[in-house]
């Protein structure tokens, strides 16, 4: 279960004033977004991977649904984790664009790990892989300067060159690991978007992740710097990966100085590693309408069914890291995923990205694929429905 904040913290990023009384339980059981399905409530049958895009008109109205939606709280200040509208769709065959904070980037709700590419996707595959991404209404990626040195973002900018599609497309990458660029400093930071505009071979990076936090700089030098290439338009917006929920508070807290804001966060979050992000930090993204973009959205792989025993597993770096989850509370996951997917008639890597586009702040969960074919599956999740039933049964297996 999420830990509760002191009510001076929910005050401090927005959730309460200090003169709003707390909401009962009851008052906020009564509202009709508060209802919740019975358990009996039938399961949704899937869209299939090739669910179309919304078009412009389409855009417009999800856009405008979305923003007659008021988020109800709970009685502790912080928001409903669970989307209230779950039951009150059928299946989607039109996927509808999620907006990135408060910015002008709207993105389907699924973001393309780059991080395979030149590393266990070689150069044609990572090309097909992205052919196929885009083919299926995909058009959000995500990479880092130090993604196989750099490697990644040079595949990306040879395919965005080749198909002239820079303008239908959402880049967001990283700086901060790079070994020529460590760090958050003035000049690092510089020379690092600088580097990456030129492998990505394109004049502006639509979203800039600090890659982390850099306790070495003062925060207020990292943004400025951040400011500066907004302005100049080689960044559009600001991200932060792998930042407290105190830095995020300190770093809204220095945007009302002037300086930009962080429009969407990195963390990771999955089935299988709920509470790093189940606390404080989701309430602060919350609080300060932070796009929250879920890293590991498989848990490198393990989500996908493939690694059930130890012979499953190799000498590889994702098998590795999937490894920490082959234990009892994996199987009892899997079997809970196993039989959720097969209602809905789809995989168990679609369904567990569907649990995290249920939750309330989560925008576009990050998966990579090795594999052209492995995209669909990624791809299908957005069209799911999963009911309130399994949503809290998936919730209970996975604490």
């Amino acid at each position: 279960m999420p830990q509760l904040l002191p009510l001076r913290l929910l005050e401090t990023v927005g959730l309460r004033t200090p003169a709003q009384p707390a909401r009962s339980a009851s008052a906020s059981a009564s509202g009709d977004d508060e209802t919740v399905a019975p358990a009996t409530a039938p399961s949704v049958t899937a869209a299939p991977a090739t669910t179309a895009p919304a078009t412009t008109s389409q855009r417009a109205a999800a856009s405008a649904s979305d923003a007659a939606f008021v988020e109800p709280s709970t009685d502790t200040g912080g928001p409903l984790d669970i989307d209230a509208r779950l039951e009150r769709t059928g299946p989607l065959s039109i996927i509808a664009p999620r907006r990135i904070g408060e910015s002008d980037l709207a993105v389907y709700p699924l973001s393309l790990g780059a991080s395979v590419f030149g590393w266990t996707a070689g150069g044609d595959t990572s090309l097909a892989i992205l052919d196929r991404f885009a083919a299926l209404g995909g058009d959000f990626i995500d990479t880092a300067d130090s993604y196989v040195g750099g490697r990644s973002e040079v595949l990306i900018g040879k395919w965005m060159r080749e198909r002239g599609n820079r303008d239908d497309l959402v880049v967001a990458t990283k700086v901060g690991r790079h070994h020529e660029n460590p760090g958050l400093g003035s000049v690092s930071i510089v020379r690092a978007v600088e580097a990456s505009l030129e492998r990505l071979q394109t004049d502006r990076i639509d979203l800039l992740y600090f890659h982390d936090d850099d306790p070495e700089v003062p925060l207020e030098d990292s943004l400025a710097t951040a400011g500066w290439l907004i302005e100049s338009g080689k960044v559009r917006y600001l991200a932060a990966s792998n930042f407290s929920a105190d830095r995020l508070i300190e770093a809204r807290i220095m945007a009302s100085a002037g300086l930009p804001k962080f429009v969407a966060i990195q963390t990771q979050y999955n089935l299988m590693h709920r509470a790093e992000f189940e606390s404080a930090l989701r309430i602060v993204a919350a609080a300060q309408g932070l796009a929250v973009m879920p890293y590991y959205a498989l848990a490198n792989g393990f989500l996908t069914g493939k690694y059930r025993s130890k012979s499953d597993l190799s000498a590889d770096a994702r098998s590795v890291r999937a490894s920490a989850y082959v234990n009892r509370k994996g199987m009892r996951v899997l079997v809970v995923l196993d039989r959720i997917s097969a209602e809905h008639g789809v995989s168990p890597a679609s369904v567990s990205i569907a649990w995290l586009l249920a939750k309330r702040t989560i925008v576009a969960p990050i998966a990579s694929a090795s594999r052209p074919e492995q995209v669909d599956g990624l791809m299908a999740a957005a069209g799911i429905r999963l009911t309130r039933a399994q949503m809290l049964e998936l919730d209970r297996v996975s604490e």
